[in-house]
């Protein structure tokens, strides 16, 4: 049977108090591509991740996305619209089979107002997504497509195990997916990667899209930043 005390933010709960939140929640289960939130709905909970991942991404009147984080377990999302009591501001969509751990309002921000110390975990949390927006609006104000498109896989790049000075993006990012989260199209996206290929920045392997060289990627966003 599941419970709350399975959530990282509740770590520090009692069991009595873990019981009294189980008395509270819901648990719900969402198949892939499945809408879990939609733009400007109303509604005022907080939802877990428990299992699987899903996407919050913004879509614009004319069909446009911008995919701004995707979380997996032991995260959470929809606190600012419990906190301010304002329509959903993004889309959340389970992006496989997840489970989610649903909270009502109410019931979370009596949470916090008992236990300070979540308070300051969820002031935290609120407080480095605001710092990544700001970044990326940066990215958005002073980078062209191509320095917003090599700062976005050095993001999702990790070290490469068979060659430490190289990174890699494993699994192979899809083209539409880094489009959407940069502000640009597919098209754009394959244009720039040929671009990268060429000049021996990146490379397409079976197991992923390697960063040749880490340095020299950083060079090129980083030449708009100098001049």
């Amino acid at each position: 049977m599941s419970s709350v005390i399975e959530i990282p933010l509740m770590n520090g709960l009692t069991e009595q108090q873990a019981a009294d939140l189980d008395r509270h929640v819901r648990w719900t289960t969402y198949d892939a591509n499945e809408l879990i939130i939609d733009y400007d709905e109303p509604s005022r909970e907080i939802r877990f991740v428990m299992s699987g991942k899903v996407r919050i991404l913004l879509r614009t009147p004319t069909g446009k996305e911008v995919i701004l984080d995707e979380l997996g377990p032991g995260k959470y999302f929809g606190e600012m619209a419990a906190i301010d009591k304002s329509s959903r501001s993004a889309n959340v969509t389970a992006l496989e089979v997840s489970k989610v751990c649903v909270m009502p309002a109410p019931v979370f921000l009596q949470l916090m107002r008992d236990n300070g110390d979540l308070s300051l975990d969820v002031l935290r949390l609120l407080s480095t997504r605001v710092r990544e927006l700001n970044h990326r609006l940066g990215e958005h104000t002073f980078l062209t497509t191509r320095q917003r498109l090599c700062a976005e896989l050095l993001r999702q790049s990790r070290p490469r195990g068979n060659d430490p000075a190289q990174r890699i993006v494993s699994p192979p990012p899809l083209q539409k997916d880094i489009a959407d989260r940069i502000g640009t199209q597919r098209e754009v996206v394959t244009r720039e990667l040929s671009a990268l290929k060429k000049i021996g920045l990146v490379e397409t392997t079976r197991g992923g899209l390697v960063l040749l060289d880490p340095k020299g990627i950083n060079e090129v966003i980083s030449d708009a930043l100098v001049r």
